[in-house]
């Protein structure tokens, strides 16, 4: 006798989808979509390769791509060896550094620029400090972008490298060791490439999520064009004057962010 085939369950249960939910995601889907849609039909075509040249536009972009690039490259000099710390080493209180470390995912951004520039003030805890003995003044200069973006970014770096490092597979690590490799030899010639995906996709959400901060760089670092104006600065100054204007930057900033999230979700997290 022949064995009958069994339906394949997750199959058949994908085909039928539940009235009672079909109504709220078609919802929820719409509420997502409809906003970004308006910003599409609103767009002014007919102007916008002249909008897009602007001076104004370019120089915003371009301390945009700047400001988020090196604060990238901060995070990944400073979060990497951070969530190695949190993922292969038990120390007391671990639990507590790491709801630190994931604090500005939850706190205003306004928040954290306020608590920025009461630490790096020419006032604040260290600013002061800093100003009299090195001459370094960091709120509502260039470098003050650069940290406040840095503030708010990391997190996203941290929590993607400390999952890559809990999921791989510490057997090379312990293999490498065995053979006489220093832990600085293991960490960079073993670990690194075993969570370079995971290292690349926190790098890529760390830069976008830097690339679109605002409450924190215009309470610490102010919102001056050229030197601390970025795209999302520029796109809130506009919108008091200009509608069109605001809404070609705001075009510029959803079309890099759906070509990250395309990006990440095809070379890195693989399709379903």
């Amino acid at each position: 006798m022949t064995p009958q085939r069994q339906p394949s369950t997750g199959r058949a249960a994908g085909r039928r989808v539940p009235a009672a939910l079909l109504l709220p995601a078609a919802l929820g889907l719409f509420l997502l979509v409809l906003p970004l849609l308006g910003l599409l039909l609103r767009t002014p075509w007919a102007s916008l390769p002249q909008r897009l040249t602007a001076p104004g536009v370019l120089t915003a972009l371009r301390l945009s791509v700047q400001c988020a690039t090196m604060a990238t490259l901060l995070c990944l000099a400073l979060g990497v060896p951070l969530a190695w710390l949190l993922a292969r080493v038990e120390f007391p209180g671990r639990r507590v550094v790491r709801a630190l470390v994931t604090v500005p995912l939850v706190l205003p951004p306004v928040v954290g620029g306020l608590a920025l520039l009461l630490v790096f003030g020419r006032r604040g805890l260290l600013g002061g400090w800093l100003d009299d003995t090195l001459g370094v003044t960091l709120p509502f200069t260039t470098t003050g972008v650069v940290l406040a973006e840095a503030f708010v970014a990391m997190p996203f770096l941290v929590i993607a490298v400390e999952g890559a490092l809990r999921a791989a597979d510490i057997r090379y690590e312990e293999a490498a060791a065995t053979l006489g490799a220093s832990r600085w030899t293991t960490f960079t010639h073993v670990t690194l490439p075993l969570v370079a995906p995971g290292v690349a996709a926190g790098a890529v959400l760390c830069w976008a999520r830097a690339l679109g901060e605002f409450g924190a760089t215009i309470t610490f670092a102010g919102n001056y064009p050229g030197r601390t104006q970025t795209m999302p600065l520029a796109v809130y100054l506009a919108l008091e004057t200009d509608l069109d204007a605001a809404i070609v930057l705001s075009l510029i900033l959803l079309v890099v962010s759906v070509a990250i999230l395309a990006g990440l979700r095809d070379r890195w997290l693989g399709s379903p």
